[in-house]
């Protein structure tokens, strides 16, 4: 997926109310078929930034259960430097629900960022057998 960059995409500022959990650079071998970021690589990231948060409250082994939305709002292309933020939106009894945003600087214009794709992800604790397990709310981190 490749970046456009027309006037039309405008650099935002990042999150200040999410916490930067992950950042990675996409290669050739992530491309599609039309030479642009392949989307399920870019999923696959999502997921993987949207469990951080999440584990750290889960304690244990976890599960993702549901993507409740995903929007590829741009492009992404070969050489951009994804930052991925996420925010824990709710947390249930055996469930945690996260918000990720990512955002995209080209390699060649470092510090201005296009908001690329966003989605909201919820994680199940599960025990060592795979069932879902209470989430311990008193020891939760603010």
């Amino acid at each position: 997926m490749t970046v456009d960059s027309t006037p039309s995409v405008l650099p935002v500022a990042l999150p200040t109310d999410k916490d930067l959990v992950l950042k990675v650079i996409p290669m050739p071998a992530d491309c599609n078929v039309n030479g642009d970021i392949f989307g399920g690589w870019v999923m696959a990231h999502v997921d993987l930034a949207g469990a951080v948060l999440p584990a750290r409250h889960v304690k244990g082994r976890m599960a993702t259960v549901a993507v409740n939305q995903f929007v590829f709002k741009q492009p992404v292309r070969v050489g951009d430097i994804l930052s991925f933020f996420a925010s824990v939106t709710r947390i249930g009894n055996t469930s945690i629900t996260v918000q990720v945003e990512v955002y995209a600087e080209h390699m060649s214009a470092q510090g201005r960022y296009i908001k690329v794709t966003e989605a909201s992800l919820t994680y199940v604790a599960i025990d060592d057998h795979g069932k879902p397990r209470q989430i311990d709310k008193s020891a939760l981190q603010p």
